[in-house]
């Protein structure tokens, strides 16, 4: 059974025997629609399994659900000559993985690398969940060109590193429907710098990242953290800078290299989500001060000069117009 939300993001999920109508139904979503994969049981001849698809650009991102599923990439599926890469993120308990005749066990918060030109598989199991990021081969041997060195083994020993890979993969999940196609593209090419650095790569590749693509991946994170925390009138640069492994100097400096400052963003988002509010249908007998509150404003004469600067009118004028609209 499948569940459509946005074009670029589905869901599929199945839990019953593995036989009958319904179950075809979803092994074939999953080895046409997507995972170009074959799938089966892990225990008893019965599937548990929902799985969440995201195609970020050329990037698909899969995040299985459940207790017993089995991924394999079989033989008879290696005509169809996809030789993309596949980062495989163990995300709770231990995940077994093979490749070839290789058998590899991940613990949580490790990765292997994978290639889909091999037979292999991945199980899903009462005991352990992954997700899976597939990435063109070319797009991630352009920043590791080392990374055919690093399949089927385990990676991940920077713990800081491999929580900032599994939450930026789910912030592309999450946001993925509001992107349009360069916005997609830039998150993408992020993500992959991201795992380069895991697989390693040259010393000019690795400064370019860490300049680039992972200091851009920082900075979304952070203002992930923001947009999380608006109401929250007593957030700070070091709060959000603590919570991303990161010092305040280095949090100042990401902004800065956009021409903001943590300052400017908070404000800007509370202003905007304010406006929100005051244009939502249900804001129209809602009071301006509470609405300030709710974004995060202490000081209501602030919040009132700042929104007529930003709009060009204030709030209570804004939402008369509403008012007279409706």
């Amino acid at each position: 059974m499948s569940e459509t939300q946005v074009p670029n993001r589905f869901s599929i999920f199945h839990r019953g025997l593995a036989k009958g109508p319904a179950y075809e139904a979803w092994r074939e979503g999953i080895c046409r629609g997507f995972c170009r994969l074959d799938v089966g049981p892990t225990d008893d001849n019965r599937i548990d399994c929902h799985n969440e698809f995201t195609l970020l650009h050329s990037v698909a991102i899969a995040t299985p659900r459940g207790g017993s599923a089995r991924f394999a990439r079989t033989r008879g599926l290696l005509s169809d000559g996809c030789d993309d890469l596949v980062l495989i993120f163990a995300t709770r308990g231990t995940v077994r993985v093979t490749q070839g005749s290789k058998a590899i066990e991940l613990k949580r918060g490790q990765m292997c690398l994978t290639e889909m030109n091999i037979v292999g598989t991945a199980d899903l199991t009462q005991s352990g969940s992954f997700t899976t990021t597939r990435f063109p081969r070319r797009l991630l041997l352009q920043v590791a060109p080392m990374a055919e060195t690093q399949l089927a083994r385990p990676l991940g020993r920077e713990l800081a590193l491999s929580a900032m890979i599994e939450r930026y993969s789910a912030l592309c999940t999450e946001l993925v429907g509001d992107l349009d196609v360069p916005g997609q593209q830039a998150p993408a090419h992020h993500l992959a710098d991201l795992v380069g650095l895991v697989l390693g790569s040259s010393a000019e590749q690795r400064e370019f990242a860490a300049k680039d693509g992972v200091a851009k991946a920082r900075l979304d994170l952070m203002k992930a953290d923001v947009l999380k925390n608006l109401d929250n009138g007593k957030l700070t640069i070091d709060a959000i800078a603590r919570a991303n492994a990161l010092s305040t100097r280095q949090a100042q400096r990401l902004f800065a290299a956009e021409r903001t400052t943590f300052s400017e963003y908070v404000l800007e988002q509370r202003l905007l989500l304010a406006r929100r509010l005051l244009l939502h249908a249900q804001g129209a007998g809602r009071k301006v001060s509470d609405i300030a509150y709710a974004v995060g404003f202490n000081d209501l004469s602030y919040f009132h000069r700042a929104f007529r600067r930003k709009f060009g009118a204030a709030p209570a004028e804004m939402q008369m117009e509403l008012g007279r609209r409706h």
